[in-house]
């Protein structure tokens, strides 16, 4: 074919893409991030304000929407912010962590554009860099289903978000200084609702109306456990999946996990309590918000009611008891139980296990033995542009081999469409959160012990709930399924801050030597370009 001709092809090409992109609506955000002074607990801390807000403004979105975020960094250092959850399909450049995307200059700004392609549920974003994320910077995400895809629960009175996380009251920077010293972080010092403590916040209802509370663990070190003084919580909706209706007295939430539960204002008119406190922790940390009918005849009464607090059981039972409804539409209107993945073979077996240690006397963290330090350049970036030296694909086992901790930039190979299983094994006392980045997974299992082949015999094959977080019990496992189909470069990360920070986190490689648009989208014209990718060029259009 002439040259001109085939140059004259592609562009017809990227016009009908930029056509068939256009047929889904478009969001467009305009946000501020800078310092200023909050007083979550009571003492006056820097905080990182996203429009003067703490939390950040909450985002709205439809399935397949377009996200366009223009974000102006007005701190004094980089900046960055991830989507948890949202899976950038095809474009790992948007993911908002630094093995993808360079981190925004002070006093610069760069516009995110994403699609939430395929997706429903709750979410949230949150500050990727250093431990900003200590400091606020995070909102909600909301995805709405499409007007004709039915919902399996009728259109609730009021739909709220939220935020619960453990916090401290040093500025992220002593907690940053702390972990560079090589120690471990202390025992937080409260916990917040909506980035406020207790007692901060309310919520209105009316009496005889049912609502949607979305609510993820934002927080840094502990899972928490979620509960309203006198009322009952129905599990709707696990990060993007609808769940069977199950009711909880109480709900866990690990690192990093979100799900939507209804509750409906049943209870004499009054305010009542509602209650977030740490799990698997001594002391136990607990903090209040309010439920406030509008017609109430008086004020919260009586101490908060009390949940669960070391029972490792009553936690694991709960977690089996979460599972798919398989008649629901999902972002689609085929069902969720149409996709099945208990009927197809695994093509791999990846066993990842987390350990604590020290390296030249400082504290680190790791996964197989490989503790996580970041490259000059962000690993998409040198992929792209075939930068070498920059990581090496496979540098990471696919099993735990039980030696000492060493430092490298941990990549895992593996190849577009293939069905993985990973296990994460957890030989610690305490309890880990793992996040997938660009991804939703099935939980298909997870005991106690030691995992062996024969552990398989006990997976759920048929309504295993799909999420892209999921714990493991102290001294446990936890199995996943997940089809490798979508390519970039992906985050697999503790959510336990401080063990990411030092090292608990490796990347995902999912690789195709095609170059098709069907496949991956092409680098974005506006990525910023850092390390030895500055001073290169995007791409033509």
């Amino acid at each position: 074919m002439p040259l001109h001709s085939a140059v004259a092809l592609f562009y017809a090409a990227a016009f009908l893409f930029a056509i068939v992109g256009a047929e889904d609506p478009y969001r467009f955000y305009s946000w501020n991030v800078t310092y200023g002074d909050i007083y979550p607990l009571g003492v006056r801390q820097t905080g990182l304000l996203i429009n003067g807000q703490f939390p950040g403004p909450d985002i709205h979105s439809v399935t397949n929407d377009n996200l366009i975020i223009n974000v102006y960094n007005n701190l004094n250092e980089s900046f960055l912010l991830s989507w948890n959850g949202v899976q950038q399909r095809r474009n790992s450049y948007e993911d908002g962590v630094y093995g993808t995307t360079c981190p925004i200059p002070p006093g610069k700004n760069f516009t995110y554009m994403l699609q939430v392609k395929d997706q429903i549920g709750s979410f949230y974003y949150y500050p990727s860099l250093g431990f900003h994320k200590a400091a606020g910077g995070f909102g909600g995400i909301r995805i709405l289903s499409r007007p004709r895809i039915p919902v399996p629960f009728p259109d609730p009175a009021g739909d709220y978000t939220v935020l619960i996380g453990d916090w401290y009251k040093s500025n992220h920077t002593v907690l940053q200084a702390h972990l560079d010293g090589g120690k471990k972080l202390p025992f937080p010092d409260g916990v917040l609702i909506n980035g406020r403590g207790p007692g901060g916040a309310s919520f209105n209802v009316e009496q005889g109306k049912t609502y949607r509370l979305r609510i993820s663990n934002v927080g840094l070190q502990n899972s928490l456990n979620f509960r309203i003084q006198n009322h009952r919580l129905t599990l709707v909706e696990v990060e993007g999946t609808h769940t069977l209706q199950t009711t909880y007295s109480s709900i866990d939430l690990h690192l990093g996990q979100s799900c939507s539960v209804l509750f409906t204002a049943d209870q004499p008119a009054q305010d009542y309590y509602i209650v977030a406190s740490t799990r698997f922790t001594n002391p136990v940390l607990t903090t209040t918000a309010t439920l406030r009918y509008s017609n109430s005849a008086g004020p919260v009464s009586g101490p908060p009611p009390g949940g669960p607090t070391i029972q490792i059981d009553w936690s694991l039972n709960q977690a089996r008891s979460i599972r798919t409804n398989l008649t629901a539409s999902g972002p689609r209107p085929n069902p969720q139980g149409s996709y099945h993945y208990g009927l197809i073979n695994t093509t791999r077996t990846i066993r990842l296990a987390n350990s604590a240690g020290q390296v030249n006397g400082k504290q680190r963290y790791a996964v197989n033995s490989v503790s996580f330090v970041l490259p000059d350049t962000p690993l998409k970036l040198a992929d792209y542009f075939k930068i070498g030296g920059v990581f090496r694909p496979g540098s990471i086992s696919d099993n735990p081999y039980g030696g000492g901790i060493y430092v490298d930039t941990s990549v895992l190979n593996a190849d577009y469409r293939a069905f993985v299983e990973i296990v994460f094994e957890n030989t610690e006392n305490i309890i880990q959160s793992w996040h997938l980045n660009g991804y939703s997974f099935f939980v298909v299992g997870m005991d106690g012990g030691q995992w062996t082949a024969a552990s398989r015999n006990g997976y759920n094959l048929r309504d295993a709930v799909a999420r892209c977080t999921t714990q493991v019990y102290p001294k446990s496992w936890t199995a996943i399924y997940v089809a490798l189909d979508n390519v970039g470069i992906w985050n697999l990360r503790s959510e336990y801050w401080a063990r990411q920070y030092l090292g608990q986190q490796l990347y995902l490689r999912v690789y195709t030597d095609s170059t098709s648009l069907r496949d991956e989208y092409p680098i974005p014209k506006n990525a910023l370009l850092c390390g030895r990718a500055a001073g290169r060029s995007t791409r033509p259009l």
